[in-house]
């Protein structure tokens, strides 16, 4: 019983210890389940992202060709213009 009273101390400090220990395990692997969750997250945010941005460049490109298409129409329609006008001052 000496040896009880003489150590309770250090045995209380050893108990303590021991279950701060635990606390700190417990909250490290929350904050890891916290960030694995996040950074699904973020990939599923990251696919959403890119698959926008493909629909907003699949979206430019068909309206470029389309201009494309219009500036050939018209650049057709003027050559001939001028060839009518080069055959008739000829």
């Amino acid at each position: 019983m000496d040896v009880l009273k003489e150590w309770w101390g250090m045995v209380a400090g050893l108990f303590t210890f021991i279950g701060g220990l635990i606390v700190w395990a417990v909250r490290l692997e929350n904050m890891g389940h916290g960030n694995a969750a996040e950074i699904r997250r973020l990939w599923r945010q990251r696919e959403e992202d890119l698959h926008a941005q493909r629909e907003a460049r699949e979206a430019t490109n068909r309206l470029i060709a389309e201009k494309h298409q219009e500036q050939s129409e018209q650049l057709r329609e003027l050559r001939a213009d001028i060839k009518a006008l080069l055959h008739r001052a000829s």
